[in-house]
């Protein structure tokens, strides 16, 4: 479950700092199509990345529910990583692989279920 945690934290800060560098280069005047449209793109890096800090957390502390979002980040995760791959980005693409086949694998293991189905204790399995 800590690996678990971990990588999603990790993931969760590497859009942190996307957002981050996003903004500043919004703020500098980066030629960009549409200024909504770039301000909703950093809306949502920075509300993914909240999501994904809050998936982390509730998982090392238990919970049942964030393994879905888990998942489903990991998921994203393969998306965007096998073109960075292919796409002549290799260490990027593998940055981005390597952690989320790890986490995929470990959600299903019978401890992780089994730890985030306890029940009757603190904290509670939701």
């Amino acid at each position: 479950m800590t690996v678990i945690a971990v990588v999603a934290a990790l993931e969760a800060t590497a859009l942190l700092v996307a957002a981050g560098w996003y903004g500043f280069q919004l703020l500098t005047g980066a030629p960009v199509l549409s200024f909504w449209g770039a301000v909703f793109t950093l809306g949502l890096l920075l509300a993914f990345s909240a999501w994904l800090f809050a998936v982390g957390h509730f998982l090392f502390r238990g919970y049942r529910w964030p393994r879905a979002g888990a998942l489903v980040a990991q998921l994203f995760m393969l998306t965007i990583g096998f073109p960075t791959l292919t796409g002549g980005y290799p260490l990027a693409g593998l940055a981005m692989l390597l952690p989320a086949a790890v986490a995929i694998v470990l959600l299903f293991d019978k401890r992780v279920i089994a730890f985030a189905s306890r029940a009757g204790g603190a904290p509670p399995a939701l």
